[in-house]
């Protein structure tokens, strides 16, 4: 495997960008800001 070609070093970035996108979604979901979310649903219950 040709590890020095422009098409690996394209194709393993796009890989590095969908990870750290994962994660930041994961931890905006998940981590500490999230306890402050509140669901609509229940927020609007009469």
């Amino acid at each position: 495997m040709d590890t020095s070609s422009p098409a690996f070093s394209l194709i393993i970035s796009i890989l590095v960008g969908v990870f750290c996108l994962t994660g930041i979604g994961i931890y905006f979901s998940f981590g500490p800001g999230s306890k402050k979310l509140e669901d609509p649903w229940v927020a609007d219950d009469d």
